[in-house]
């Protein structure tokens, strides 16, 4: 289950709260140590908007070509002889 970073926060307080042990609360929750010490450390080290979710995706591939180098490589191709449309439209 995703958790959005109020509730995180709001998980975060209510065990630094509990009069229980810190494992006996969180396996009431339902969290896992390693997750709750990873919030945990996110929140000391960038406050409480560290908590919100970042995105996998890089924003950015290393390996793309960009467009308007790849438009330049198509129209090539298409025009060129021995790899374009004139080699696919003549016989072998």
């Amino acid at each position: 289950m995703r958790y959005s970073g109020s509730e995180k926060l709001e998980i975060i307080r209510l065990v630094e709260h509990s009069h229980l042990p810190v494992r006996r609360t969180l396996a009431t929750l339902g969290i896992l140590p390693m997750t709750f010490y990873r919030w945990y450390a996110r929140l000391q080290a960038g406050g409480p908007e560290a908590l919100d979710d970042k995105p996998s995706r890089p924003k950015r591939v290393w390996n793309r070509i960009p467009d308007d180098v790849r438009e330049q490589i198509v129209e090539l191709a298409w025009t060129s002889r021995s790899h374009g449309r004139w080699r696919r439209a003549s016989p072998m």
